[in-house]
């Protein structure tokens, strides 16, 4: 088999892989605790594709379709959350394994357990996965009410202007927590400049649901 029709193969496990990933999202969406959530397992299906497209060998691509279909399952079993902890502790993809457990205590409502598996996350790296965890980690400070701290953080992430990471999703939670903190107006221009900047996007899509329902309320 040809080199070209075997990276194919690999791929199209993963695409599959993915929209089973997807589709449970889908079939979950109104048990998340947050719109955060959500997002958050969104964002981590671009760490995931991120990473697939780096990964050469066979058993680098079984490991990472483990981790997702674990993610997929751990929701309604502990088993499947114990599995990723274990996976989180040691190899390359244990970073990926732990934004994974991070999201997935994110809808279950455990955010101290949600911290606690970002903070296996080490060193100052400033690839995709790092930024996650940090965006995830911001977050998480939303969901607490540290809004102050929150903004610090996305701020921080801005500031490095990441080309390996989704800005968009970096200003649309910014603006989510400037709307929380009751800086309406602040959020306001914000999600207007994701709105125009990114439209086409995930989150350009949710900027301009945000800057209707902020002009309506105004």
């Amino acid at each position: 088999m040809k080199k070209t029709e075997r990276h194919h193969l690999k791929g199209d496990e993963f695409v599959h892989g993915m929209e089973r990933f997807i589709a449970f999202a889908r079939q979950w969406r109104k048990e998340f605790i947050t719109g955060a959530a959500l997002i958050a397992g969104l964002a981590l299906l671009f760490a995931g594709l991120q990473v697939i497209r780096g990964a050469a060998a066979r058993r680098d691509s079984r490991m990472l379709g483990e981790i997702l279909k674990l993610r997929a399952e751990a929701a309604g079993d502990e088993a499947g959350a114990a599995k990723l902890e274990a996976m989180a502790e040691r190899g390359k993809y244990g970073r990926l394994a732990s934004i994974s457990l991070a999201t997935l205590w994110i809808e279950k409502g455990d955010l101290d357990k949600a911290q606690a598996a970002l903070s296996g996350i080490k060193g100052k790296s400033r690839d995709f996965l790092a930024y996650q965890a940090r965006d995830l980690a911001a977050q998480i400070a939303v969901m607490r009410g540290e809004y102050d701290r929150a903004i610090g953080l996305f701020k921080a992430i801005e500031a490095e202007k990441p080309k390996e990471y989704v800005l968009e999703a970096v200003l649309f939670h910014r603006a989510e927590a400037l709307e929380k903190r009751g800086d309406l107006a602040e959020a306001l221009e914000l999600y207007r400049k994701v709105e125009k900047e990114y439209a086409q996007s995930y989150f350009g899509y949710e900027a301009s649901l945000k800057v209707r329902k902020l002009e309506a309320a105004g």
